[in-house]
């Protein structure tokens, strides 16, 4: 990502910043979400995990954030592998459909929970998709995934020219993930309105580091040269709170968990997602009946075209997002 963007305004007369927005995480089976390996790390990768990878780049701050879940296999992925895949990339479709100009956020709330039970599956808490602006990838307006009594967020409407990181967490499990260890953490995020005279000329260090490369956007701890030295920095800067940890959640083992995010602008002409990628194929035993779903997925993203021109041939069904029908053919496979 570093590579990449760097080949972005090369000749813009001002410095434009530009990299990483979110680490690179690769979380596998039953571990939810944050799992983002140092270089120590000698996990392996083996035939019919699951996993999660989830990333985010910037340009000049705007940001743009994608996860995508794939089982590492060949041919269709079935049976509740399948049903928790098929359960977050509806969902996702149906998310897509109600953030839109006018609707409220606790409609899409709502609209999760329905899409986990059609599937036999749940909904992970905890999980929030945020507004993003420039240079804030977690912005005040926020949809709650799974609404209960101890986790609550302001009433929002959707309005023109915002953009939404849509975060999708789907289990075959409880929903409710675990921190196991909190030594598996290795990403944070400086909390700005936070100061603290640290104790530790390795904690000052680091925090002086973190200040210079990293005063915005989330970050890893293996963004620092000396690894042991930087997590006793880290640790110190935590307790204190000047840093906001990304911790590694976990459902039980056995459990399986799917986790799909995108990028949406709500633009004057409909919503423009411009991060994801396609699902791989899933053989489902369930057929979603419900109608509210069917309605949802059949909902257009984009705005009809205003005026009296003829239509042109083969553009039936132009208000509609193509994936309605791969979503809907997947659902009733």
């Amino acid at each position: 990502m570093r590579d990449q963007t760097a080949n972005m305004y090369k000749n813009a007369k001002k410095k434009i910043e530009k990299g990483v927005a979110f680490p690179t995480c690769v979380s596998v089976n039953s571990v939810v979400c944050h799992y983002s390996p140092l270089a120590s790390d000698e996990t392996t990768i083996s035939e019919g995990d699951m996993l999660k990878i989830d990333l985010g780049c910037h340009i000049d701050g705007f940001i743009a954030v994608v996860a995508h879940t794939h089982v590492v296999q060949e041919g269709p992925v079935t049976g509740r592998a399948a049903d928790v895949l098929a359960a977050a990339n509806t969902a996702a479709e149906v998310a897509l459909r109600l953030i839109r100009p006018g609707r409220k956020n606790r409609e899409v709330t709502e609209a999760l929970q329905k899409v986990a039970a059609a599937y036999d599956c749940k909904v992970v808490e905890g999980v929030l998709s945020h507004q993003m602006k420039q240079f804030v990838i977690d912005a005040n307006k926020v949809v709650l995934s799974v609404s209960n009594p101890e986790t609550r967020v302001d009433d929002a409407e959707f309005e023109e020219n915002e953009v939404y990181a849509v975060d999708i967490v789907m289990s075959t499990g409880e929903g409710k993930p675990k921190l196991l260890d909190e030594k598996q953490t290795t990403i944070y995020k400086r909390a700005v309105d936070k100061s603290y005279h640290l104790k530790m000329k390795t904690s000052r260090l680091i925090f002086s580091e973190i200040n210079q490369k990293f005063s915005i956007m989330p970050f890893t701890a293996r963004s620092f040269d000396e690894e042991k030295r930087a997590r006793l920095g880290l640790v110190e800067c935590v307790n204190h709170e000047l840093l906001q940890p990304y911790p590694v959640l976990h459902e039980k083992p056995g459990d399986y968990v799917a986790h799909l995010k995108f990028t949406v602008l709500l633009m004057p002409n409909g919503s423009d997602k411009v991060t994801g990628h396609p699902l791989q194929e899933v053989n489902l035993s369930k057929v979603v009946e419900d109608p509210d779903i069917k309605a949802w997925l059949a909902l257009g993203t984009k705005a009809k075209k205003k005026g009296g021109g003829k239509k042109k041939k083969g553009k039936k069904g132009d208000s509609q997002d193509e994936s309605v029908d791969t979503t809907m053919e997947t659902a009733e496979a």
